[in-house]
C-alpha cells in the first residue's frame, strides 16, 4: 500500500492540515526544523534506529542513530553559540559529504541561524561571490578546502570564524580559525531550541541566473510542511525504509530531501561520500538494501552507458520505489529501468524557488514516458500564454510551467533582491522560467528553458558568470556563453571567445582556459568546449547575439537577424 494512496482522492478537497496535524503543529506554535528532524524523532522512541549509513572514499563506513545526530547538532549548536553565533546569522556550510555536513545542517537551524550549504567543488570565486552576497559569519568547511577560503578571507570582513572540522593539531591555524573535533567534543544532552516561527528564516540556497549574480534563495521553517509530506507520498517513505538521495547537500534536493524530507518521518537513509561509477553505485545499493532510491537523470543515463550486464552482479531486489529530479527524464530512460529494475524511476519537478516537489509521478499512478506526471495535491499549476500570462485551455500547446503561490515551501525573497522576487511573479502566478505542454490526461511534457540558463546534469549554470570570469583570463577580449546538447548530462556549457591581439588558438590556450574557469568557479561551470572566433555575432547595439550560438549548437532555425550588425 503506498502513502498517497490514490491521487485522484488526495487532490480532492486537499489542505495542508494534513501535513500540520502529522506533525502536531499548530497555527502560531513555535517550529525548528533542527528540533523536528531529530529531537521530535528521539521522543517518539525511536533514539536508536540508525538515521545515517555513511560510506567514504577508501571505503570508511560509519552509522548513526537519531539519538546520535541529535546530540551532535545539540553539541554544534552549543559550539556556534559559545564563539557569539546568534540567529538571524548566515552559517555557511562548505564539505563534502561528510557526516559532520548533517549535523551542522541541523546544528545550526537549532540556534535560528540561517543554513547556507554550497557545493564544495566550488572555486574561490564562486565561493567568494555567495558568501559576500550573504554577509556570511561563519564557514564551516574541512582542511582540504581551507586553501580556497584562505585565498578569499580578507575581502569578507564579515566572515569572522572559519570552523574546520577535520584540524590536525600538527597544522597552524590561522587568523579567525577555530578547530571542531566533535569526536572530541563533550556531547551536549540538552540544547535551548531557538523558538524560530513559522516565517523565521531557514535556508539560503544559492541558483543561478541569465544575468547578473547567483540569487540567494530565502526559505523558512514553515516549509518542512511541505517537504514532510511530498516526501511520504511522492517517495513513499515507510518505516522500515533504506533511502538513498544521491544529492549533494550544497544543492537544494540534497537538503529538502536528502535532510529534512527522510529525517523529519524518522526514516534511515545512506549516504554515498566518493566518486561515481555503475560498480560503486550498484555495490552500495546491494551492501545497504536501499529500498527507496532518488537520483538524477544524468546519473541514470550514466548507469545506462554503464551497461546492462554489469546489473546481473549485483543483488537490486530491495528496491521497490525510483525517482528522478534536476532535470528531464527521457523516456528511454524509464523503459530501461523498467526492463532492468523491474520497476520505472518516477520523474519530478520542482525549484530551488519552490523548495518542494511541485509536479510528479506518484506511486501507484500510471507512469507516462517521458513526462513530467500530475500537480502534486494542493499545488495549483498549468501553463500560460507567453503573451497574455493567461493559462493554455488547448491540450499539447506549450507554455510557461506556473504556480498559485501559497504552499508552505515557497521561497519568501532573493537575498537582499526583492526587486527580482517581484518579477517572478505576474497575473498571480510564480513564474517557473521553464516551458512545457500538458496532455488532455494533465499531464505535464517538459519542453526547455525560457531562458539561457544552462542545466548541465542537474545543475543551474549561469552563462553571464562564465562570461564573466572568462573575460578575467589575460588572452580572452570578448566572450559568449551557451548549452551545447550533450548524450549525457543532456546539455554542457560551451563558449565562444575572442583572444586578444597577438594571441594565437590552440589546444594548449583552450586547457589552459577550462582549467582557469573550473579553478575559479566548478568543475560544473567549466567549458566543456571552447570555439576561438574572430568576432561574435552583435545587435547594431553592440549587444551579443547569444541566440544565434545557441541554434548553431542546436541545429535550430536562426529567425530574425534584421538587428545583427553584420547582417
Amino acid at each position: 500500500m503506498t502513502n498517497i494512496g490514490s491521487y485522484e482522492e488526495r487532490i480532492k478537497n486537499f489542505d495542508w492540515s494534513i501535513s500540520s496535524s502529522e506533525l502536531e503543529y499548530r497555527e502560531g506554535d513555535k517550529i525548528n526544523i533542527g528540533w523536528y528532524c531529530s529531537d521530535r524523532i528521539c521522543k517518539q522512541g525511536k533514539n536508536d534506529k540508525i538515521a545515517l549509513y555513511y560510506k567514504g572514499f577508501g571505503g570508511a563506513e560509519k552509522q548513526y542513530t537519531f539519538n546520535d545526530v541529535r546530540l551532535r547538532s545539540n553539541t554544534i549548536g552549543s559550539f556556534l553559540r559559545e564563539i557569539g553565533v546568534v540567529n538571524g546569522d548566515r552559517i555557511c556550510l562548505f564539505m563534502d559529504r561528510v557526516p559532520e555536513l548533517y549535523f551542522s545542517f541541523l546544528g545550526v537551524l537549532k540556534i535560528g541561524a540561517i543554513v547556507q550549504p554550497l557545493f564544495s567543488a566550488f572555486g574561490d570565486e564562486s565561493l567568494y561571490v555567495r558568501l559576500e552576497n550573504a554577509q556570511t559569519r561563519a564557514i564551516i568547511t574541512q582542511k582540504k578546502h581551507l586553501s580556497k577560503v584562505r585565498k578569499i578571507k580578507d575581502e569578507l570582513p564579515h566572515l569572522e570564524f572559519i570552523i574546520i572540522i577535520d584540524h590536525k593539531e600538527s597544522h597552524e591555524l590561522k587568523d579567525r580559525e577555530i578547530a571542531l573535533d566533535l569526536e572530541r567534543r563533550a556531547p551536549v544532552e540538552e540544547l535551548e531550541i531557538y523558538p524560530t516561527e513559522a516565517e523565521s528564516p531557514s535556508v539560503l540556497h544559492y541558483t543561478s541566473g541569465t544575468t547578473g549574480q547567483p540569487k540567494g534563495v530565502k526559505h523558512v521553517h514553515y516549509s518542512l510542511l511541505s517537504q514532510y509530506l511530498t516526501t511520504k507520498w511522492v517517495l513513499d517513505l515507510q518505516e522500515e525504509d533504506i533511502y538513498w538521495c544521491t544529492a549533494d547537500p550544497g544543492w537544494v534536493t540534497g537538503t529538502s530531501y536528502g535532510i529534512i524530507g527522510p529525517w523529519s518521518l524518522g526514516i534511515t537513509q545512506c549516504v554515498l561520500d566518493s566518486g561515481f561509477s555503475a560498480q560503486s553505485w550498484y555495490s552500495f545499493i546491494e551492501e545497504y538494501k536501499v529500498t527507496v532510491w532518488y537520483s538524477a537523470p544524468t546519473a541514470i543515463r550514466s548507469l545506462m552507458k554503464a551497461g546492462d550486464d554489469i546489473i546481473k552482479k549485483y543483488d537490486l531486489s530491495s528496491l521497490r520505489h525510483l525517482a528522478s529530479v534536476g532535470e528531464p527524464l527521457n523516456s528511454e530512460a524509464v523503459i530501461w529501468s523498467e526492463k532492468n529494475f523491474g520497476k520505472p524511476f518516477h520523474d519530478s519537478f520542482w525549484q530551488t524557488e519552490t523548495g518542494s516537489i511541485m509536479i510528479s509521478n506518484y506511486p501507484g499512478m500510471k507512469v507516462k514516458p517521458g513526462s513530467m506526471g500530475k500537480p502534486f495535491p494542493g499545488i495549483t499549476g498549468t501553463v500560460l500564454d507567453t503573451k497574455t500570462f493567461e493559462p493554455i485551455r488547448e491540450p499539447g500547446k506549450i507554455g510557461l510551467i506556473a504556480f498559485k503561490p501559497g504552499w508552505p515551501a515557497m521561497m519568501r525573497t532573493y537575498w537582499n533582491n526583492e526587486e527580482k522576487y517581484r518579477e517572478k511573479f505576474v497575473s498571480g502566478w510564480y513564474l517557473t522560467g521553464d516551458k512545457a505542454s500538458i496532455d488532455n490526461e494533465g499531464y505535464f511534457w517538459f519542453i526547455g528553458r525560457d531562458d539561457d540558463v544552462i542545466n548541465t546534469g542537474g545543475h543551474l549554470v549561469s552563462p553571464f558568470e562564465v562570461e564573466s570570469a572568462l573575460l578575467e583570463h589575460p588572452s580572452i577580449a570578448e566572450s559568449a556563453v551557451v548549452a551545447k546538447p550533450d548524450d549525457i548530462n543532456m546539455e554542457v556549457v560551451k563558449a565562444f571567445v575572442t583572444l586578444k591581439p597577438g594571441v594565437d588558438p590552440g589546444p594548449d590556450l583552450e586547457l589552459e582556459i577550462m582549467n582557469f574557469i573550473r579553478k575559479k568557479l566548478s568543475s560544473v561551470a567549466m567549458p566543456q568546449e571552447i570555439e576561438f572566433v574572430d568576432q561574435l555575432p552583435k545587435t547594431r547595439s553592440g549587444k551579443i547575439m547569444r541566440r544565434l550560438l545557441h541554434a548553431k549548437e542546436w541545429g535550430e532555425e536562426i529567425g530574425d537577424i534584421s538587428t545583427l550588425e553584420n547582417d
